[in-house]
């Protein structure tokens, strides 16, 4: 014989619910190398990254598939992703490498830079698909403004998003092959996103 939840379990589970749904909201992807997978499982009610991601195209010109290949560079689509944690006397939890956090690694003043411009607000967060997005075609947007880089070049607007804008100018990626190398991952994971986003659509 079952039972009826009482009122008690009731309550829990409405206050649980909105927990759990932003928990699934910013888990990341299942499959992080497959854009028809990513936008399926992330096209929900609670957030809509295939409606993110073409707002974001649709202001800055960036292709979609260039921002998402950025972001799986930067984060793997991890929310609240940060770099590790520098090691004091070798073993001891120190300072992190850098100020880098969320879906698109912004930096604090490079994402103090974007809020300025964009006339973004407190409610404007790393940690935020939608705004992550937006920062990456607007900074790419930057690139090809400052810089001339094509708005489809992924590789080069990733040595840009790497190394600022003066960095970049000063062509200071020649001197790190292995960036280089992680740049062509990009521009190779953009090719085959927009592939797979071709045949998704269709």
């Amino acid at each position: 014989m079952t039972q009826t939840p009482t009122i008690h379990a009731r309550c829990w589970l409405l206050l649980l619910l909105p927990w759990l749904l932003v928990a699934c909201a910013t888990s990341p992807p299942s499959r992080t190398d497959d854009a028809c997978v990513i936008l399926d499982e992330k096209s929900g009610w609670v957030g809509n990254w295939q409606r993110d991601l073409r707002r974001a195209e649709r202001e800055f010109g960036i292709p979609q598939a260039v921002i998402l290949a950025t972001i799986w560079q930067e984060s793997r689509f991890e929310a609240k992703a940060r770099p590790p944690r520098r090691r004091l006397l070798g073993f001891i939890p120190w300072k992190r490498q850098s100020s880098a956090y969320g879906y698109a690694q912004a930096l604090d003043g490079t994402w103090d830079w974007y809020l300025d411009s964009t006339g973004g607000g407190r409610l404007t967060r790393r940690s935020s698909f939608k705004h992550a997005a937006h920062f990456v075609a607007w900074y790419h947007a930057q690139s090809q403004r400052i810089n001339g880089i094509a708005r489809d070049d992924a590789y080069n607007l990733y040595l840009a998003y790497h190394e600022g804008h003066g960095g970049y100018r000063r062509r200071s990626y020649q001197s790190k092959p292995w960036l280089m190398t992680v740049a062509r991952r990009v521009h190779n994971q953009a090719n085959r996103y927009q592939q797979q986003l071709a045949h998704c659509r269709r």
